[in-house]
């Protein structure tokens, strides 16, 4: 095993974990403590001055949370993970890090609806602007450069409608640019796609989704790529300037290639507060151990669907990219070569009125606001999450009348099958 590194599924079950040393254990404990007994005075002093790893405060650092960062790091590829209690918490934290007032980033226009809300409208408190480029137009995104941009942010697998991004070609702008390139995974997870080897030099996923997979427990985490050179361009001060409360410790200096999460933590996450519960760590180590399994067949099963619908009588299109005819069904066997994930979109003849009575009449889905779970669910924006919007505005953000979101669970297809037709019948 030392000699070989393991596969996937492997380390989705080992990665970061061993027997419990005091009583072992072979299942990581739930550590629900919120402080750790030093050693002694000289132990206390070495690890508040970043001059020695181990645990002051479980806001900051936790072992069971240790365990899913160790994990989820191995699993993307990358050299260290902050987890944080939610995916926004962690986009928060990745942001907090790198921009300062008046800075600004880009962003792909598709993406998860609460990641525009908090770009387009909370981070202005922070004076931190976001500049708005389309996927669907990779120039975009070189047409959105500023002298003040600092990153660009791109979803892997776009919500709701499934869209692949061309992350190389997005890589290569941001390269250009001299900024790093941060992808959201949440869609795909490192399963489907590793955004790092794909240029991406910092990743981040909502743990609550696929990763946890079973809808029981709240969770975010970034994950450091370790590519980044922070000190080529003196745009990102917390990294590169001596810290005054760490005894002038310039942390890309000390802690090198990990030295982004590091500075997430410790100048983050120790005053911002958003730490996950050991409880929670533990419930999404637990799920991530079936991730593999999982996902074989939330993509198996999508892809059903997704050709029954298209085939189906009272549905006007279907967008999902593992269709051979979708518009990103080749950068999808490029990217994500195992599947095209279990979210995608689908529009009903009827608009408005026939997308409510779907969602009334279904069984087996459930009619809720979230995705990857074990369970299917479903959605119809226009009338929930989108429904402050105009028709024109609705359409624009990809959740127009007709449109209903599909997350696409792990029973049996043909019961998710014979309940969605059990639905359309009633439209």
């Amino acid at each position: 095993m030392s000699e070989r590194r393991p596969g996937f599924s492997t380390l989705a079950v080992h990665a970061g974990a061993a027997p419990d040393p005091a009583t072992g254990a072979r299942a990581t404990p739930i550590y629900q403590t919120t402080s750790y007994v030093f050693e002694d005075v000289d132990q206390a002093a070495a690890l508040f001055g970043l001059q020695a790893f181990g645990n002051i405060y479980t806001r900051i650092t936790n072992p069971t949370t240790a365990v899913l960062e160790s994990r989820v790091a191995a699993l993307e590829g990358g050299t260290a993970a902050l987890a944080y209690a939610s995916g926004h918490a962690a986009q928060f934290g990745i942001f907090h890090t790198l921009l300062t007032p008046g800075d600004e980033f880009i962003a792909s226009n598709k993406l998860y609806g609460g990641s525009i809300n908090q770009f387009n409208h909370s981070f202005k408190s922070f004076g931190w602007q976001v500049r708005w480029a389309d996927p669907d137009d990779i120039a975009s995104f070189e047409r959105a450069v500023t002298d003040r941009t600092r990153a660009v942010f791109v979803e892997s697998l776009a919500n709701p409608g499934g869209i692949v991004v061309d992350l190389e070609a997005i890589a290569a702008i941001a390269r250009k640019a001299g900024v790093p390139l941060i992808v959201d995974n949440t869609l795909a997870t490192p399963w489907l796609c590793r955004p790092i080897e794909h240029g991406a030099n910092i990743v981040v996923h909502s743990l609550t989704k696929f990763m946890g997979g079973h809808g029981n427990s709240m969770g975010g985490i970034l994950v450091d790529g370790g590519t980044f050179d922070w000190a080529a361009s003196g745009r990102y001060p917390m990294l590169t300037e001596p810290r005054p409360e760490y005894q002038g410790i310039v942390l890309n200096e000390t802690f090198g290639n990990f030295a982004f999460a590091i500075a997430a933590r410790v100048l983050g996450l120790r005053d911002l507060g958003a730490a996950i519960s050991p409880f929670n760590a533990f419930m999404i180590l637990t799920g991530i151990e079936t991730l593999p399994l999982r996902m074989e067949r939330h993509c198996a099963n999508a892809l059903a669907v997704a050709r029954h619908l298209k085939a189906h009588g009272k549905v006007e299109w279907v967008r999902y990219a593992g269709l051979d005819d979708d518009p990103c069904h080749a950068v999808q066997q490029k990217y994500l070569p195992k599947g095209a994930g279990a979210v995608f979109t689908f529009g009903v003849r009827g608009g408005y009125e026939a997308g409510v009575k779907l969602v009334s009449n279904v069984e087996l889905f459930s009619h809720l606001a979230n995705i990857g779970d074990t369970r299917s669910l479903i959605i119809h924006p226009a009338s929930t999450t989108h429904r402050q919007l105009t028709d024109e505005q609705k359409r624009a953000a990809g959740a127009g009348p007709e449109v209903v979101r599909l997350s696409v669970g792990i029973e049996d297809v043909d019961d998710i099958i014979a309940d969605l037709d059990r639905g359309l019948a009633q439209v």
